[in-house]
């Protein structure tokens, strides 16, 4: 337990100083998609439902922050909010019709609305359809903060970040979480133990959506711009690699293959088309040599090490 606090605090200490070396406005773009892959990781590592339209909470959750941001006036805080809420709404819904089925029923479901609601957002007025909603203004935080410096807004999105991610780990570690495992192990059991599994699955479901729209919504004031890009089921695939190149089912995973696959859309842009072929062949190669992920493999090793030590 203490080596792992004093893991976090490094990692939250080398986020407070990485502005001074790495451009912020990557890092930025990295912790949404790692707020993104955590919320995923909390449906796939520990309940284990796969879903391939999460790209819908990310993208609509990005939508309303910018157009009530932009349209309506309404100050970062309650823009964000407002697309979290929308995002969680969303999530009730696609929940309440995915979770009465399993496996790759669930996961087409899933697709399926998520398709429906990247449709909705071509045609809605409202997102102005291939051209997206530009411009959004970043405003105050609690009309006292301008986040349109960029390090105040790095240090906005860092700490919405590190709240996400202590909520995610809180829930993890909580008996509610040890429920989800248990049904991730054996959900006819869990059925038997006496615990109302759909109950638990919407739950998870509704939190790892909602996160999934705050982590969509700062995006929108990062970029200051929200398109269908976000909403596209292309993105609902990058959220899976992230999760499974990172380790699915560890706490850190998901936050290592995020910033990975962030380095490898932020550096290797200049290859246009081919970055895509290059993204799949380092999953080819992580999937091939870390089957449980970089950070799954990392703590395998550490394992095996502690065992051996006492072994001798």
């Amino acid at each position: 337990m203490n080596a792992r606090l004093l893991s976090y605090f490094a990692l939250l200490v080398l986020a407070l100083v990485a502005p001074a070396a790495v451009y912020p406005v990557f890092l930025m773009k990295a912790l949404c998609f790692a707020l993104f892959a955590a919320a995923f990781n909390l449906l796939l590592g520990y309940v284990g439902l796969l879903s391939f339209g999460h790209a819908a909470f990310f993208g609509f959750a990005a939508y309303i922050t910018g157009h009530t941001a932009k349209v309506w006036g309404w100050s970062p805080e309650i823009a964000i909010l407002a697309g979290a809420a929308a995002a969680a709404a969303l999530g009730i819904v696609f929940g309440w019709l995915a979770i009465r089925r399993q496996g790759i029923y669930f996961a087409m479901i899933t697709l399926a609305l998520a398709q429906m609601l990247y449709f909705f957002c071509v045609q809605a007025p409202f997102t102005h359809g291939e051209d997206g909603i530009q411009a959004i203004p970043r405003g105050r935080l609690l009309g006292l903060i301008d986040l349109n410096d960029t390090l105040t807004m790095y240090y906005f999105v860092l700490a919405v970040f590190v709240a996400g991610f202590l909520l995610i780990q809180r829930a993890i570690h909580s008996p509610f979480g040890q429920v989800l495992k248990a049904i991730r192990e054996n959900e006819s059991r869990a059925v038997s133990l006496g615990y109302s599994v759909d109950r638990y699955k919407l739950t998870a479901f509704v939190l790892s959506a909602t996160l999934s729209g705050v982590a969509g919504s700062l995006m929108t004031l990062v970029f200051k711009f929200a398109t269908l890009n976000s909403v596209h089921w292309h993105m609902s695939g990058d959220v899976v690699l992230m999760t499974l190149l990172g380790g699915v089912g560890t706490v850190l995973g998901p936050v290592v293959g995020a910033f990975l696959v962030a380095a490898l859309q932020q550096y290797l842009a200049q290859l246009g088309a081919w970055v895509t072929i290059v993204q799949g062949f380092i999953f080819f190669v992580c999937v091939l040599l870390f089957r449980r992920g970089i950070v799954g493999e990392i703590n395998a090793l550490l394992r095996w090490h502690r065992l051996a030590k006492k072994a001798d």
